[in-house]
């Protein structure tokens, strides 16, 4: 079982042969980190989810860290 459930995997007959290469996973992992949760692109296993959840986590720090920063340089 894939830990990736990604569109072209749920039309088999659209995409014979698909199988996801580094720029879908850069682009699953871009869309977690600015949407902060999973786009078109489930994850299927525990460490998966565990994992995009830990990457929102660290996304939603650093920009509170700068916006943060912002406010301060402001005042």
């Amino acid at each position: 079982m894939p830990d990736f459930l990604f569109p072209q995997m749920a039309l088999p007959e659209l995409f014979p042969g698909w199988r996801a290469e580094f720029g879908d996973y850069l682009y699953l992992a871009f869309t977690n980190a600015t949407a902060f949760s999973p786009t078109d692109t489930l994850p299927t296993s525990r460490w998966a989810k565990m994992t995009m959840m830990l990457q929102s986590a660290i996304a939603l720090v650093i920009a509170g860290l700068i916006l943060a920063r912002v406010v301060n340089v402001l005042k």
